[in-house]
């Protein structure tokens, strides 16, 4: 009895300790739950102050006011000519979390080959955290570097990132010693990278006007926009790989949770201290825009997106400037065309570029915009820029063009205006053939000729017949002078009778 006593006491002694441990664990998650609740509460009350921080493009005069989003910082740039239709604090330094694996994909795609393969270190796969974002890659492993880019992008893995900076450069610092040269070459000029996956680190920094332009970049690239635009990728196992196994992009707008037409790819992002970035292209109405969120709380970065993509595409237009530009008079060039024809089958010498546009708000004309031209060395066929600029805004601009297929073999007075292009020909070695030849367009000269001429003979014409009107007055009044003679001899013989 004694026994099953003491067994009892220790039961009911264990119980309540159980009990104890589990109102203690209760007690603990309910104060974290708050604790985090509480948090959550905060970041959104700071997301909606961040509303009242003001957007730089709205204080341009007559721009299309775009909306008060909750990002601390965002841009729209058309990925083509860089025009900026909507700005917030696009240059301020903050952290782009796995955004700068953007940066990490446009290195090894343009360093790189896609069938290359991609081994992955022991550095590679344990010097990031496991409990990050990974696609389960063990060192020893490997992949294609397009594998490895369809891991980085879709399933955003740390490790994956690594490896491809170690296939690129030999380590990952020297990659990342890459990357930093790189965004400088694009005009970057408020960004650091210290890591290829965007891990924190208070020296790992972008601002979303450099993070724009880095992504055109990344945009431009037909294969790196179709990765970035996959929704899910299935990855077969291999002989270096053993693993099948499939991973779905967490980008809203690619995978279709959120339907938006013309998207052409995109990244995510998060750290505790970035909170959500999110970088987004999208093409429509002859723009290719890319939108850039930096710090912003779920899901607003999607909605963010969206909006701005709908201001961009709704209150925009696309000009080409060729169509529209008056200003500067090209045909002032004078009577040389180029080609192969001495019959004036032939192009103009100097002419605006076709392909460039400029992006204007809607309600605004061709003739509104400002333009400065700068004649500089010449680049290929571009012998001078002409910029268009919408109250100090720069929206876009075009080339003037010499018409042939070798400019080189011409040099460029740097002090020409307008209207008076001065264009020396440097004779080609002699081991060189000429490709093209400068003609003179013989129906011009024709045409001046035959002007002249016309002129010529009207005036000889007028001429002639003002001399013959003299002749005639002169003979007229000849004749009159004989006839008054002949009758004042009459007069004075009437009085004789002969």
């Amino acid at each position: 009895m004694l026994l099953s006593d003491r067994i009892f006491f220790q039961i009911k002694k264990g119980f309540l300790s159980l009990l104890v441990l589990s109102l203690s664990f209760c007690a603990a998650m309910g104060s974290s739950l708050t604790a985090q609740a509480a948090s959550m509460e905060e970041l959104q009350e700071q997301a909606e102050a961040r509303k009242t921080l003001p957007v730089q493009s709205n204080e341009i005069e007559n721009w299309p006011s775009g909306p008060q989003i909750g990002a601390q910082a965002a841009i729209l740039m058309d990925v083509n000519t860089g025009v900026i239709l909507y700005a917030k604090n696009i240059h301020e330094r903050l952290y782009p979390a796995s955004t700068t694996k953007i940066m990490t994909c446009l290195l090894a795609m343009e360093l790189g080959n896609l069938d290359d393969t991609v081994n992955f270190s022991h550095e590679a796969v344990f010097s990031v955290p496991g409990d990050g974002s990974n696609m389960g890659m063990d060192e020893g492993e490997s992949l294609s570097l397009e594998e490895c880019l369809y891991g980085i992008m879709v399933a955003s893995a740390n490790e994956a990132a690594n490896a491809a900076g170690e296939y690129t450069s030999g380590s990952i610092e020297e990659f990342i010693d890459l990357m930093n040269l790189r965004a400088k070459e694009i005009g970057c000029t408020d960004t650091h990278f210290t890591n290829t996956n965007g891990l924190h680190d208070p020296d790992h920094y972008t601002s979303a006007y450099d993070l724009a332009l880095i992504s055109s970049h990344f945009f431009q690239n037909e294969m790196l926009c179709k990765i970035s635009n996959t929704p899910r990728h299935h990855f077969e196992a291999t002989a270096t790989q053993p693993d099948d196994f499939i991973k779905k992009n967490k980008h809203q707008l690619v995978t279709g949770e959120i339907e938006y037409e013309g998207i052409l790819g995109g990244k995510t992002g998060f750290t505790s201290d970035s909170r959500q970035t999110l970088v987004t292209c999208a093409e429509r109405n002859g723009m290719k825009l890319v939108c850039v969120i930096l710090r912003e709380e779920s899901p607003d970065q999607f909605t963010d997106t969206v909006e701005l993509f709908d201001y961009g595409f709704q209150n925009f237009q696309v000009l080409n400037v060729s169509e529209n530009e008056q200003k500067y008079n090209i045909e002032s060039t004078g009577f040389l065309q180029i080609g192969n024809d001495v019959f004036g089958n032939s192009t103009p010498l100097l002419s605006i570029d076709t392909g460039s546009y400029v992006i204007i708000p809607n309600m605004v004309t061709f003739q509104d915009l400002d333009s400065t031209i700068e004649y500089g060395e010449s680049d290929g066929n571009h012998i001078a820029e002409i910029e268009y600029c919408y109250h100090d805004m720069y929206v876009g601009k075009a080339y003037l063009n010499l018409a042939t297929d070798n400019a080189s073999r011409y040099e460029f007075d740097t002090n020409m205006t307008a209207t008076d292009v001065s264009v020396e020909k440097v004779e080609p070695d002699a081991e060189e053939p000429a490709q093209d030849t400068v003609f003179i367009n013989i129906k011009k000269v024709l045409l001046v000729v035959l002007i002249l001429a016309a002129t010529i003979i009207t005036f000889l014409m007028i001429y002639a017949l003002i001399m013959n009107n003299r002749a005639a007055r002169r003979r007229e009044n000849r004749v009159k002078r004989k006839k008054r003679r002949r009758s004042s001899l009459h007069m004075d013989f009437d009085d004789f009778d002969f």
